[in-house]
């Protein structure tokens, strides 16, 4: 007789995480559908990943429960419920009857209860149950034939796994807990008992009852606590104990009433028609249609689409998916291909390992219009790695894989045979191509002395211009946007340390998934690019902005930067001295020795020890070390100050002095940075390995660093920046006529400022006063608050506030543009910049106070950001043009922020220098003038 198997779902915890883990969705008629989209979303998963043929999913029910008759504080710190949760509760529960799950609701008692009842009904009958939840309070059910799971994070709890996570058994959890304390349903414990303290009493007097009655044995303040808390513990045990002996008759006569059922269609297809669920919708009326039909149909989905809200940018391998919570993107956004379409695409790849196979794609892609071209590789970094093998793709469900260095003695074909017979087309300019990141692979094939020319298309960018906010990993992009599910770059080669380069993965399995790659790219462009051809901001930003500046960032990549490795083992010795007298004179403004780089050990100094104040806590609910704490204490203590002293030299020493000289590469002698386009939802790019971006400047060691890049033999380093280039846009958008006239006639804007704000004569703005102005200009256009302004300015409040008023008054066309972009944001879910970039911001319309105000703050910055980040790719590729024409030997190396670096030779110099600015300020025409200013040097910091 086959074992039954109950599964219970805390349906009041998943309510909550879909609510608070999605943005704020809505349908036509305005109605919040987040929540629902989730909770939809985890209960199709729970069901398709835990198999059980017995199934319930509990809520708590509204009102009183027995607790807090019993406790009237009881959850008193929780607060109510959003409005928008609450229209949604009774949608949620009919859709889950829908999805074939039986729903319980009882009064008086939690959800908790219920599924503590049903788990003992469920034991005494013989059946296992797994109950899913992120609750810990119901460890304490959890017995050799009930386990949890928490589908969020995949932890499993049996008996051993409660043990390993809490020190004690599921039989002892309550008594755990009392001693503890519950900060979330507000029932208090042992005063200064934590964890580490509960443990060690269980362990030596075995539960509560013996504790209480050895109390008188425990010493020292945390004994006193015990002492006085012994009144209370009982009641708070009462309070944290799981009822099992719930009535439960009135809702379901018995276990045999949770049996799974099949999902009610029809049903399904009113929410999801009420509710916009676009592809679900499909789904369901493909499968009504198919029942209509007699053909076999499933009773639930578990390929239900999932959509990432993080920016990942896609790698040469496909990325894994997140398990995190998903959504889709918020309206407006681009409409799904019909999944069932999609899939029904017949493939036909094929592996090429002899001569004629390769003569008959070869001639394909000379005859058609658009090819799609992907490359495998040994490794991620394109400028070393080495070439597996080619995947191409001129028509939708064909493809083909051509292996040329796998290591499984299998046949191919020659590597350079075939690399010399394909060049051609990849180095002619008319043959059209489209990839998917083809920066990395046109390092590839240059590697082989390839020149890979006539890119036409890239996904990556296309996805990037279309939705900034979203993934653009081709795994997430095939998902979101075909309704595919492709394969998984793990599922070919492996994870962590049993991971195989795809040199040694069998052609059988190379063929499906480097030809897969080829073919759903090509199907992503012809989904992706209407929608850009359509917008033409969307396609002035892709043609003349994103896909010109992929192929200048590969140049610069190539190009490099030479390091002074000398210089920096001179500043290692220097900083490593500071480091030792650092340490010295940290022990001894805390009496003792300890780990400097222990958060733990930090906290136990400064808030145990020195008892110092106590500014905030990390979510577990200890004393916070992390850096804004350090700042505040700094103001008023000195080990504080040390520390943060410390912290920075030696994330220094590690993250730029040590790690520059090893990553020069041995062929080129240069340090080769990755610049990423698709990254920042402003347009930024992003710099890695090393991170050329974040080399600080605040500090003397930190500008030192970059006195250790160099030029090459016979050049000079020149850097070329944009001059407050943000507040000059800023000046162009709100079209504020004090700023546009500041800007015109060459006033330092700082100064005018401060003479605005302070109503004095220009020339008598002191230092300090324009140093004040300087703070509120780029302040405000970073949505500072007065709170915020006060905290930069070391002043009153209320002086801040009086500032930001004052400037407004001056400056009322900025006030004016700041809060009709909230307005727009609100509006539409973006803003735009000054060339047609879409800048999402999925929190704007959320229902989480200090994440909206953080996007409406995002709005307002953004703008200016964005537009500042498509004027520096436009100069970029003006320059690079420009530099080929012109067929000079100076070369562009990096672009930090607002700034280009070139290595410069000295018979070109004068002339670069000269032409540079006027070449930068006019790649666009802003209501203000633009200004560049230029350095040069023997390195970066003299050039700076």
């Amino acid at each position: 007789m086959t074992k039954h198997r109950l599964l219970l779902v805390d349906g009041s915890s998943y309510l909550y995480r879909a609510f608070h883990g999605m943005p704020d969705l809505r349908n036509a008629a305005g109605e919040p559908t987040g929540a629902v989209y989730g909770m939809v979303n985890m209960m199709r998963r729970a069901r398709a990943e835990i198999q059980a043929d017995h199934l319930a999913c509990v809520f708590d029910a509204k009102g009183k429960t027995f607790r807090d008759e019993m406790y009237p504080e009881y959850k008193a710190n929780r607060s109510s419920m959003p409005e928008d949760l609450v229209a949604q509760i009774e949608p949620i529960h009919e859709l889950v009857k829908a999805l074939g799950w039986p729903v319980l609701v009882v009064s008086g008692v939690e959800a908790d209860d219920v599924i503590g009842t049903l788990a003992r009904q469920a034991t005494e009958a013989g059946w296992d149950t797994i109950i899913s939840t992120g609750d810990k309070d119901l460890a304490q059910l959890v017995n050799p034939s009930v386990s949890l799971i928490n589908t969020m994070t995949d932890e499993k709890l049996d008996v051993d796994g409660v043990i390993q996570k809490f020190g004690v058994p599921p039989e002892r959890i309550v008594d755990y807990l009392t001693i503890v304390g519950d900060a979330v349903d507000n029932v208090p414990g042992v005063p200064k008992a934590g964890p580490k303290t509960a443990n060690k009493w269980l362990a030596e007097y075995g539960d509560l009852d013996q504790l209480m009655a050895c109390a008188d044995e425990i010493k020292g303040v945390v004994g006193d606590n015990l002492r006085a808390s012994l009144p209370w513990l009982l009641r708070a045990r009462e309070l944290l104990t799981v009822k099992l002996d719930c009535d439960l008759n009135e809702h379901i006569p018995g276990l045999d009433d949770l049996h799974a059922k099949p999902e009610n269609l029809p049903a399904l297809k009113e929410f999801f028609e009420r509710f916009a669920f676009k592809t679900w919708l499909r789904d369901v009326e493909k499968r009504l249609s198919e029942e209509g039909s007699g053909a076999v149909t499933t009773t639930s989905s578990s390929e239900a689409p999932t959509f990432d809200l993080v920016g990942n940018v896609d790698s040469p391998s496909k990325a894994s998916p997140s398990k995190s919570m998903q959504a889709p993107a918020l309206t407006p956004t681009i409409p799904a291909k019909d999944a069932t379409q999609q899939n029904a695409i017949e493939r036909r790849y094929e592996c090429v390992v002899d001569q004629t196979r390769l003569d008959a794609w070869l001639a394909k892609i000379a005859a058609a219009d658009l090819v799609c071209v992907d490359t495998e590789t040994t490794g991620l970094d394109a400028l070393v790695a080495e070439l597996v093998g080619i995947s191409l793709s001129a028509e939708e469900g064909v493809a083909c894989y051509i292996p040329l260095a796998h290591r499984t003695g299998e046949d191919q074909l020659d590597r350079q045979s075939v690399l010399d017979q394909i060049r051609p087309w990849l180095e002619d300019p008319k043959r059209h191509k489209v990839g998917q990141n083809l920066k990395y692979d046109a390092h590839i094939f240059a590697n082989y002395g390839i020149t890979l020319r006539g890119i036409q298309h890239d996904t990556l960018l296309e996805s990037y211009v279309l939705e900034s906010h979203l993934a653009h990993n081709m795994d997430s992009l095939a998902e979101r946007h075909l309704g595919v599910k492709t394969i998984r770059y793990e599922e070919v080669c492996g994870k962590g340390a049993h991971q195989i380069g795809f040199d040694q993965v069998d052609l059988a399995t190379a063929t499906n998934y480097a030809a897969e790659d080829a073919d759903i790219t090509l199907r992503l462009h012809h989904f992706l690019w209407p929608q850009i051809e359509n917008s033409p901001g969307l396609r002035y930003v892709y043609e003349q902005i994103e896909m010109p500046a992929m192929r200048v960032l590969g140049v610069m990549e190539r190009n490099g930067i030479r390091i002074d490795s000398a210089r920096l083992a001179a500043q290692g010795l220097e900083v490593g001295k500071r480091l030792l007298a650092l340490e010295g004179e940290i022990h001894a403004l805390a009496g003792q020795p300890f780990n400097i780089q222990s958060p733990k050990q930090i906290a136990e100094i400064l808030f145990g020890q020195l008892q110092l104040p106590v500014i905030k806590k990390t979510p577990s609910g200890a004393p916070s070390t992390d850096e804004e704490v350090l700042q505040k204490l700094a103001e008023d203590f000195p080990l504080p100050a040390r520390i943060l002293d410390y912290r920075g030299l030696a994330k220094l020493m590690s993250t730029y002095i040590e790690k520059l000289p090893r990553m020069v590469n041995p062929k080129t002698g240069r340090v080769h940075t990755n610049f990423s386009q698709a990254v920042a939802v402003t347009g930024r790019l992003a710099s890695s390995e090393p991170n050329m971006q974040n080399i600080p400047v605040r500090t003397e060691e930190g500008r030192r660093i970059r006195e250790a890049f160099v030029p090459a033999a016979g050049c000079k380093l020149l850097s070329a920046d944009y001059s407050q280039i943000e507040l000059r846009i800023m000046a162009h958008i709100a079209e504020d006529d004090s700023l546009l006239t500041a800007f015109a006639a060459g006033k330092d804007i700082h100064q005018a400022t401060a003479a605005e704000i302070f109503g004095i004569p220009l020339e008598q703005v002191s230092s300090e006063q324009r140093r004040y102005a300087k703070v509120i200009n780029f302040g405000l256009i970073y949505g500072m608050s007065a709170y915020g302004l006060a905290g930069n300015l070391g002043i009153e409040r209320a002086a801040a506030q009086k500032y930001i008023a004052t400037y407004f008054e001056r400056y009322p066309s900025v006030a004016h543009y700041m809060e009709e972009t909230k307005l727009q944001a609100r509006e539409q879910g973006y803003v735009e910049t000054v060339f047609g970039r879409r800048l999402w911001l999925p929190e704007i319309k959320g229902s989480n106070g200090p994440r909206r105000q953080g996007a409406e703050r995002a709005a307002i910055n953004a703008p200016m950001q964005g537009t500042a980040a498509d004027l520096i790719k436009l100069a970029m590729v003006a320059v690079q043009n420009w530099l080929e024409t012109e067929n000079l030997k100076t070369r562009m190396l990096l672009q930090v922020h607002d700034e280009l670096v070139f290595d410069v030779p000295l018979d070109e110099l004068d002339y670069v220098q000269k032409a540079l600015p006027g070449l930068m300020c006019s790649v666009a025409t802003l209501k203000v003038p633009l200004l560049v200013s230029i350095g040069v040097g023997d390195n970066w910091e003299e050039a700076h």
